[in-house]
């Protein structure tokens, strides 16, 4: 057993507000919260002693941060409800603006934008390169991450000089701007931005209200940044489905349903002479242009990629509402891929079937993965296997055309490994036009 080791809490102007002992075996302040609460509310008294006459309740702010805002889902509901809070504290608030910076495959920069006026939220996503945009070089966002500084305007007395994001405000009717900068350990962080239309704008006691609202916030914000990381990793490597059942806890071995699914599979003929033929970047070039396009085509009709295997794929369509929609939403993805990308520019093969299968977690007890198993994905395989044998770009199982309201091409009996009987196969009778989908499932 440890010794018991001595703790020292802080306020914001470095003053110990408490001293207490950590047990090394429980691992947990002992009323923590209560304590963290007095050295806030002791802090917020010599706040008040310090400006005597700010016109707003900063401790109701801080409040209702530590209380309600820190258990609402997201940051959406964050900045909505800050701007809410401020108002009933009679801040003098037009518009706030949280700007965080993430990791995700397609965005670089979150925002939220809350206006007193509609009460309604803005969300944008930024995709990669907005360093390199003009509209985002030199604007007050891009000067507070330069710099982690705080960044006071007047909106009152612009010019021709000052950024085109200062005058679109001023335009709006806002008079002052303070963005604040929100660290967080490691890397990363974001920017927390007030804006007044009050006709004197913000005072020194309204500045300094806002330091002790954004020091609040700060770990609330990181935490749904690092939940956002963590989400955007799992979907880009998992897909949305079983991305966000992992981020839910679903991470324990042997933590599998048995559903209902279509399956599609599928990968590019030739992989192995396209590698002999063309340099290696080529090669990967055709890939990801192949994985974009049955991506886009699996997703835009309500399926899901589990994963990437080499040159293939292995996609899912749950049974919801039912079998027949599944199989319809497989074949018409199938159709859509194939017709995305000619056969004599890249060859590809496409393998339907449908049937029961374990979705969850196997592997080792160090390393997992997600994925679904059984009889059905076996057979969805070997019938991709035959598209090369067959001359078919997409060839599916009996069971899941008796699923469909088309007519087939039949091609006969073959025999698939793990049957014990020849199945019979069948292929689209035409490349039908693909559809835009009209079921939307996730």
């Amino acid at each position: 057993m440890g010794q018991t080791r001595r703790f020292l809490v802080f306020d914001s102007c470095g003053a110990v507000v408490h001293r207490g002992r950590i047990d090394p075996v429980q691992g947990w302040f002992k009323g923590y919260a209560a304590r963290r609460r007095t050295a806030i509310a002791q802090d917020t008294g010599r706040f008040r002693a310090r400006f005597p006459h700010m016109g707003w309740k900063l401790d109701k702010v801080i409040d209702w941060v530590l209380s309600e805002g820190r258990m609402l889902p997201d940051l959406d509901h964050v900045v909505g409800g800050l701007g809410k809070a401020m108002l009933e504290a009679e801040a003098p608030i037009w518009r706030i603006r949280l700007a965080i910076r993430t990791v995700h495959p397609l965005v670089t920069a979150l925002s939220s934008a809350w206006e007193r006026d509609s009460g309604k939220i803005d969300s944008v996503a930024a995709s990669h390169g907005l360093d390199q945009r003009q509209e985002f070089i030199g604007s007050p966002l891009a000067r507070i991450a330069e710099t982690g500084r705080p960044l006071r305007k007047s909106l009152t007395d612009l010019t021709d000089a000052d950024h085109v994001a200062y005058h679109e405000l001023r335009e709006r009717g806002a008079t002052d701007y303070f963005g604040l900068p929100l660290r967080f350990v490691g890397e990363g962080g974001g920017v927390l931005v007030f804006v007044s239309d009050r006709t004197e704008g913000f005072s020194d006691q309204d500045i300094a209200g806002f330091g002790k609202i954004g020091a609040a916030i700060t770990p609330i914000v990181e935490v749904h940044r690092l939940r956002n990381l963590s989400l955007a990793v799992a979907e880009a490597y998992l897909g949305p489905r079983t991305g966000r059942r992992v981020v839910g806890g679903q991470i324990t071995r042997g933590d599998i349903d048995r559903i209902e699914a279509a399956i599609l599979i599928s990968d590019i003929r030739d992989w192995t002479g396209l590698n002999a033929r063309l340099p290696v970047e080529e090669t990967v070039a055709l890939a990801n242009r192949y994985f974009e396009v049955i991506d886009a085509a699996v997703t835009g009709h309500g399926g899901e990629i589990l994963k990437f295997i080499g040159d293939g794929v292995l996609a899912i369509f749950p049974a919801e509402p039912d079998m027949r929609s599944a199989c319809r939403r497989a074949l018409s993805a199938a159709r859509a891929a194939l017709a995305a990308v000619p056969q004599s520019e890249l060859r590809y093969g496409v393998g339907l079937h449908c049937g029961s299968v374990l979705y969850g977690n196997i592997g080792s007890e160090a390393r997992l993965d997600f994925t679904v198993l059984g009889q059905a994905v076996n057979i969805a395989a070997r019938i991709e296997a035959l598209c090369g044998t067959t001359g078919q770009p997409a060839i599916y199982s009996q069971d899941f055309a008796e699923m469909l309201e088309t007519e087939h091409l039949r091609l006969g009996a073959f025999p698939l490994k793990g049957l014990d009987a020849p199945a019979q196969l069948f292929a689209p009778v035409a490349a039908e036009p693909a559809k835009p989908p009209t079921e939307q499932i996730y």
